[in-house]
């Protein structure tokens, strides 16, 4: 995996990983690479130093309680911006991604749900889509 630092054409700094580095020039060329700000699709790599992975761990890697803890919490986080401020669409998704994506609706961020078939063929057609984070339950409420 590889980690670049990307700027788009309105100035906004954002970073993306990458499987290999021709992933990123392959992307970038079929226009899928986008600014998460604004969804322009220029977008260049900036200067970046590069990570080195040292021999000693963490103390988060040493602690996988508070690593999991931190993990549940974004994944909560980025769960409750998306329901907050995205439009659900319910089993629409598919089409309605793919009508945003094409131009024949109108440009807003939408969540919703997706058979695997329906995201493996927005995904083949170019159509930028993600799952949503699966939150575990509360501790109180487990069994």
């Amino acid at each position: 995996m590889i980690r670049y630092a990307l700027q788009c054409d309105g100035g906004h700094g954002f970073e993306a990983w990458f499987g290999a580095s021709a992933d990123y020039d392959d992307q970038a060329a079929r226009g899928l690479v986008e600014c998460p700000h604004c969804g322009s699709s220029v977008v260049s790599k900036q200067i970046m130093s590069p990570a080195v992975a040292g021999t000693r761990k963490t103390a988060l890697a040493a602690d996988p309680a508070r690593m999991r803890t931190l993990m549940t919490q974004a994944a909560r986080e980025v769960r409750t911006h998306v329901e907050r401020n995205f439009d659900y669409v319910g089993d629409a998704f598919a089409r309605e991604a793919r009508d945003i994506h094409e131009g024949r609706t109108e440009k807003r961020e939408i969540y919703g749900e997706a058979t695997p078939a329906e995201v493996k063929k927005l995904k083949d057609d170019g159509v930028p889509c993600a799952a949503l984070p699966l939150v575990p339950p509360a501790p109180d409420k487990l069994n």
